[in-house]
């Protein structure tokens, strides 16, 4: 009875051995090996052409908005006005339609305050080039005074000039406020036309200055 029990418990023990390993070669194998599962992850994933170009798109969009916020985050650094803000209701987002136009109206300013230093900088040279001139006179008739130490003394003095002139700008006040009216505009303009063509033309002054001339003469000998 012993060996009839072994032999029985060996031989269910086979069977059930058979029977999971027929189970295990018809069915499937769901867990992968070692081996398959290192071939399952190399092989890389392989995205379509339609996505390829959905996500450079995505990119170039992202890059264009990047450098439109920048480019309007520098004209709020550079724009003056852009800065002014009231910071007594604290800090305002400006908006892009207003970072636009305080851009124009100060690049207008910059134009305008551009054309205006070149015509300050044109009266500047104008002015040099004057005083240049005016240099260069003096400078001879200094070294004409140098060289000829001697010929100022027979020049006429300043006073003398003065009297000349005085005489001279007498005579023609004299006419001007016998002929011209200031009571309005409008009479003062054609009063000093009128005096203009009467007591300024060349006999006239002419004939002033030799007036002039013979008095002072006198008046010295």
């Amino acid at each position: 009875p012993a060996l009839f029990m072994e032999n029985a418990r060996k031989g269910s023990i086979v069977s059930r051995a058979n029977s999971i390993g027929s189970t295990s070669a018809s069915s499937p194998r769901c867990v992968p090996t070692d081996d398959e599962d290192s071939d399952y992850h190399q092989e890389p994933y392989k995205e379509s052409y339609k996505d390829q170009r959905r996500r450079a798109h995505t990119q170039a969009e992202q890059k264009r908005r990047d450098a439109i916020k920048k480019g309007y985050n520098d004209l709020q650094a550079i724009v003056p006005t852009c800065e002014q803000q009231d910071f007594s209701i604290g800090p305002q987002k400006l908006s892009k339609a207003i970072v636009l136009q305080k851009t124009i109206d100060y690049i207008q300013f910059l134009h305008k305050e551009k054309k205006k230093q070149e015509e300050e900088v044109s009266t500047l040279r104008k002015d040099v080039m004057a005083l240049k001139i005016m240099k260069v006179n003096y400078e001879q008739i200094v070294k004409a005074h140098q060289d000829n130490p001697n010929e100022g003394k027979n020049q006429v003095s300043d006073e003398v000039k003065f009297n000349v002139f005085q005489g001279i700008m007498d005579s023609l006040f004299q006419s001007f406020n016998a002929s011209v009216s200031v009571t309005s505009f409008q009479e003062l303009s054609a009063c000093v036309f009128s005096w203009i063509e009467e007591h300024c033309k060349p006999q006239t002054l002419r004939d002033v200055v030799i007036g002039v001339l013979h008095k002072v003469k006198s008046q010295l000998y």
